[in-house]
This record gives C-alpha cells, structure tokens and sequence, in this order.
C-alpha cells in the first residue's frame, strides 16, 4: 500500500496504486508548473468567494492566503518540491498547502474541479502571454519605424514575380511590415477577448450545489465575464487554437521580413547588412558570415504551424465535456507562446541593427526598366488609351534590351518613334525620383506620404 503521503487526490475509488509506467505517462507537473502563479491567482480569488458566500469560515480564508503567500515565495526562490507523484502544477501546489495551514486546504476545492481550475489557469496564462506579445509587437514596429523614417527617400527596387517592377522607397517597403504587426496586434486584441471569459465554477462539467458567485470571480481576476455553459467552459480550447493561430500568422509575417532579410544580405544582392551579432560564420569556410537569425525564424515558423495543426487534430473528436486527451493542448501552447515571444524580441533588437547600402539599391534600380509603367502612364495623360501605351512602352522596352540600355538612356527621336506624343517632358518621367514623387497620395511611396505615414503609425502607438 502506498504511504499516506502518496494517496491521489482521487484515490479513494480504486484498489491498487497506478503504476511508475502511468505516473510518468500522465503526469503534466514539469510542463503545467509554468501556469503556478496564475494557479494561486484562481485560488485565492475562489477562497475569498467561498469565505465571502459563508462556505469556507473567515479563518481558512486567512490560513490559505498565508499558505498561498508562502508557496509564492517558494516557488519564486525556487525552492518548492515540485513532486511527480502530485500529477501536475494544481494537486502539487494543493498538497503543500495543506501541509502548511491543514484542513483549511482541503476545504480550498470545495466548489471548483481540476477541469474547470486548468481551464481558468490557461486562460489566465495566455492572457498574460497576449499582454507581452502585444508589448514586444509594439517594439517591433517602434524599430521598424525608425529605420523607415532614415530611408523615408531611400529608392529601392520593387519586386513582383522577384523580378524588378516599379521603384519604392526602402521605408515605404518596411512600413509594409508594420502594417502585418498591426494588425497582427488587432487580431491578438480580439482573441484576448475570447480568451478573457471565467471558466471557474462549471466545476466537472455541471455547475456546482454550492451557493457561489462566479461573477465575483470574474471581477477579481479581471475577465469580462463567465463562460456560460458548464459543460462548453471546461472542454473549450478554441481560444488555445485561435492563438495558435494568430501567432502562427505573426510567424508568417516575420518569416516573410527574414526571407528579404537573407536575400538582400546575400552579396549578389547586396542591399543591406546585419550586424554581426545577429550572424554566425562558418566552422571550415572563413570568409562566410550566416545570417543566421532570420534563417531560423523561417525554421521556426513551421514549428509554430505545427502546433496549430496539433491543436486542431486535438480536438476534432472529443465528446463533451472534458476529456484527458486535453492535456495535450499546453506544451504546444507553451512553445507557441515561447517561439513567438523569443523571434520578436530578437527582431525588435535586429532591426535597428539593419546597414542599408543605398547605392546598391540605386544601381539595381538601373536594371528591369523600373520606369516603364512610368511612361505609359505619361502616354495615357497625353490622351493615349492605356492598351495602345502599354503596347507602345513594350516596343520601347525590347528596343533598349536589344541596345543595351535603359528607357532613359534612349533618345527623343528613338522614344517618338514609339509613339509621336512624346515630347522632351519625358525625360523627368523616367527618372527614379520622378517616379516615387508622382505616387503622391495615402498609401503610396512618394517620400511625402511616407514621412505622413510614419507620422501617424507613431501617433498610433
């Protein structure tokens, strides 16, 4: 017989004790013990509901409170017992209590389930975890923004198709990122309204014969409200998935930053360079510097789609209410929340690391006849239908190809034989500056829109 030291919470009902084999397969204690502080929050909130609804007397909710403190304190210094045989983070944290102030901790449960304290000791976490991500998003954009604001009149080539298109500024193509972090921002702050209801009181799957108050609990951890069926708040995990999920397109965001990374790093390119402490060399070749950090943040978004999908593949099957199964759905969340947490504060750091070579930028404008769209636009405002100026550009696009040039490079007479409304206005068309300026309007690349952008992203944080 096991020692009365080692008797479960449960185990009353069976005949012999589970074995080491189902202790280490089912335990949860090395994983869930991350969600402790939030644990004591739900439990000191539930004893000062069941001590205020004459439950539990005014005593017990002095002696757990006290306990409470001191396991705190514990568990700060590192210096709890964090025990296998407890199962995980709640039976744990209940059992020391005990220890501590006696009977007034067995009375701590009175009223509440596993089900429905894991479900509140989630959602407090990730309620946490939205905060931060939020913060560490907001950085992110602050350094984006501080580099667009440098290279606010910066050309750079814009790409579609990866080939040369129209040209940008470099700040107006970093705003871009900053646009995704918004309303990545939008879609964590609507989550967290999800997330930011009570399950505590549902108890097992059926509400409790206790006389609580869950509004009261709700107003003392600060959620918006209570879930409001017993048996959909202890087996949801939809606001697990949907953070997954906006996370994951947080991931997409950044990998698609770190992608331009490493290619404009790439000497062939040559756009930019990172600072060293964000890249690594190689163990045989010398001369090499990796960026590395980008490299992985790419890696890493998979992991974070995996997550999703395991979540998703989680909970396609189960009945209702709450089922074993669910303990799966924290280690998943945990890396989700620690890769995205970790990929953003490294790039609110790497960011402001990023040297722009403007030059580079400047001679691959000189390649892929980036002011085409430039003179067909003029054609069009001479009173050419846009069809007959697009075909009419084309014409003058293979011309200087088979020269060897580019369109400015091409004289009035050869740019007239292509269409006869050309006149010597053109050539300020075709500049590079020329073409930036004209897109002068909200959203556009003109320098003068990017500076007014950058000023109201910043009013906006």
């Amino acid at each position: 017989m096991s020692d009365q030291t080692d008797v479960k919470a449960w185990s009353g009902r069976f005949s012999e004790p589970v074995s080491d084999l189902v202790k280490r397969y089912t335990a949860s204690v090395f994983f869930d013990r991350r969600m402790a502080a939030q644990d004591i929050r739900g439990s000191l909130a539930h004893a000062k509901m069941l001590a205020r609804q004459q439950i539990i007397a005014a005593a017990d909710l002095a002696a757990i409170e006290r306990g409470m403190a001191q396991i705190a304190g514990e568990i700060e210094r590192d210096e709890f017992a964090w025990n296998l045989d407890d199962e995980d983070v709640h039976l744990n944290i209940e059992k020391r209590l005990t220890a501590l102030v006696g009977d007034a901790g067995k009375r701590l449960h009175t009223g509440r389930s596993r089900n429905d304290q894991v479900a509140t000791d989630i959602r407090l976490w990730l309620r946490d975890t939205v905060d931060a991500i939020d913060g560490l998003l907001k950085a992110y954009q602050g350094a984006l923004l501080d580099v667009a604001a440098a290279h606010a009149e910066t050309p750079l080539p814009g790409f579609t198709h990866l080939q040369v298109a129209q040209p940008v500024t470099f700040g107006h193509h970093l705003l871009a990122y900053f646009e995704m972090a918004k309303r990545d921002r939008e879609r964590l702050a609507d989550c967290r309204r999800r997330i930011n209801r009570l399950p505590l009181g549902a108890a097992a799957l059926a509400g409790t014969t206790y006389s609580i108050d869950r509004e009261f609990v709700a107003k003392e951890l600060g959620f918006d409200g209570v879930c409001e069926n017993s048996l959909d708040a202890v087996s949801d995990r939809d606001f697990a998935i949907e953070f997954c999920a906006a996370a994951s397109l947080v991931m997409v965001h950044v990998s698609r930053f770190a992608e331009e990374l490493v290619l404009w790093m790439s000497p062939r390119v040559g756009f930019i360079d990172l600072a060293d402490r964000f890249c690594t060399g190689s163990s045989i070749m010398p001369q090499k510097k990796n960026p590395d950090v980008p490299e992985l943040a790419r890696g890493k978004t998979g992991r974070v789609f995996g997550h999703l999908m395991g979540l998703l593949t989680l909970m396609k099957g189960q009945p209702l209410a709450y089922n074993k199964d669910n303990q799966e759905d924290k280690e998943p969340l945990f890396d989700t929340a620690d890769t995205v947490i970790d990929t953003l504060r490294i790039f609110a750091e790497l960011v402001p690391g990023i040297v722009v070579k403007p030059e580079a930028m400047r001679a691959a404008l000189k390649q892929g006849f980036a002011t085409a769209t430039d003179l067909a636009d003029y054609l069009v405002k001479k009173g050419l239908p846009f069809r007959d100026a697009h075909e009419a550009v084309a014409r003058a696009v293979r011309a200087a190809e088979t020269k060897g040039c580019e369109l400015p490079e091409l004289t009035l007479a050869e740019l007239q034989s292509f269409s006869p409304l050309v006149a010597d206005d053109v050539f300020g068309v075709l500049t590079v500056a020329g073409s930036l300026a004209a897109r002068n309007h909200i959203g556009g690349t003109a320098p003068a829109q990017v500076r007014a952008a950058i000023a109201r992203a910043r009013a906006a944080l």
